[in-house]
């Protein structure tokens, strides 16, 4: 039976190996860290974000993630000091903010991420979004000089589509190593092209958003739903979405009583069993981020997984111009 008790009985952290990088299949997300969106407060931001890396490091997560946009640069900074002493074990990954991404800029940008997070070498330096207006040839001209000057050692990329990832590896003329998407069990479309590439050409897909920013927990429904900024703005937390995805829910607390666990880590634990595939929730506290961890060591049955995602195809969300009266109702009523 997979562990999900006590953290002093964890197991081992997995790892995804490829392109020469050693990353944990469960790392950190970082968007929290110093921003007001999820409304965590100053204390959060001074104290608990400092506990919940070190705490990380210590059960074998090296991948954290964090971007310049966080917190206008607060989350860079209280990662670096969060990691001060601890360099050697993790692999730091930021990103940049494609706005006038020319060589120059992309270049002075890498810097200022380096200061901020008091290290002098990145990781991992991804394109935040794909620029709509300029191509990716020049912000990869930027990236092929911070490669070669040796502050980052590794190019990615983030919400880019397959053709436009490829199209980023052209222009760089060597790999850019992985693209991190939103995926989860409800929002599941790397799984049609970005997912199968990066096993075959050896990428990793990271995935942000994993838990669907809490939906998949468990812990709302269409009377309780959950504050701050950022969610009230998510449709997924509209309370007739709440209520259509009950089936989906119950499917995960059922497979989770199976695991001595939660359906959060379940939600995890779907998403890691594939090969070139990690996860980077985010916690809100410590022990959120032990059970995090702890996912990585429950290993779900070929018939849970089929069980899940039959599960997640009937769940058929109120999304787009639908969506809109509802969440303009949610906005207005803060």
């Amino acid at each position: 039976m997979a562990w999900a008790g006590p953290v002093g009985k964890h197991r081992h952290m997995r790892y995804v190996e490829v392109g020469g990088v050693r990353v944990s299949a469960i790392g950190l997300g970082t968007w929290q860290f110093g921003s007001g969106e999820w409304g965590y407060g100053d204390d959060y931001a001074r104290h608990e974000a400092g506990a919940i890396v070190h705490r990380a490091l210590d059960l074998g997560v090296n991948l954290v993630d964090t971007a310049e946009i966080y917190g206008r640069g607060r989350s860079e900074r209280i990662v670096g000091e969060a990691i001060g002493g601890r360099r050697d074990e993790v692999f730091l990954a930021t990103k940049l903010l494609p706005i006038l991404p020319l060589p120059p800029i992309v270049e002075w940008r890498a810097r200022e991420s380096a200061k901020r997070l008091g290290v002098d070498r990145i990781d991992l330096y991804q394109v935040h979004w794909p620029n709509p207006v300029v191509p990716d040839r020049p912000i990869m001209e930027g990236m092929r000089r911070v490669l070669d000057s040796g502050l980052v050692a590794h190019a990615g990329v983030s919400n880019y589509s397959l053709t436009r990832w490829q199209r980023a590896e052209a222009a760089l003329r060597r790999p850019v190593l992985s693209n991190q998407v939103r995926y989860n069990l409800v929002q599941r479309k790397p799984e049609r092209d970005l997912v199968p590439w990066a096993q075959r050409e050896g990428r990793i897909v990271i995935a942000y958003s994993p838990l669907a920013q809490g939906f998949l927990s468990g812990r709302y429904d269409a009377d309780h739903l959950p504050g701050g900024s950022a969610r009230r703005t998510n449709a997924l937390f509209l309370p007739q979405n709440m209520t259509r995805a009950a089936e989906l829910v119950d499917t995960l607390r059922s497979v989770a009583k199976q695991h001595e666990a939660t359906p959060s880590q379940i939600a995890l634990a779907w998403l890691v069993h594939q090969p070139n595939v990690v996860a980077i929730p985010g916690a809100s506290s410590v022990a959120q981020l032990e059970a995090n961890v702890a996912a990585a060591d429950i290993d779900l049955t070929d018939d849970e997984i089929r069980t899940l995602e039959t599960a997640a195809d009937r769940f058929e969300p109120v999304s787009g111009p639908a969506a809109m009266p509802g969440l303009a109702r949610r906005v207005i009523s803060r």
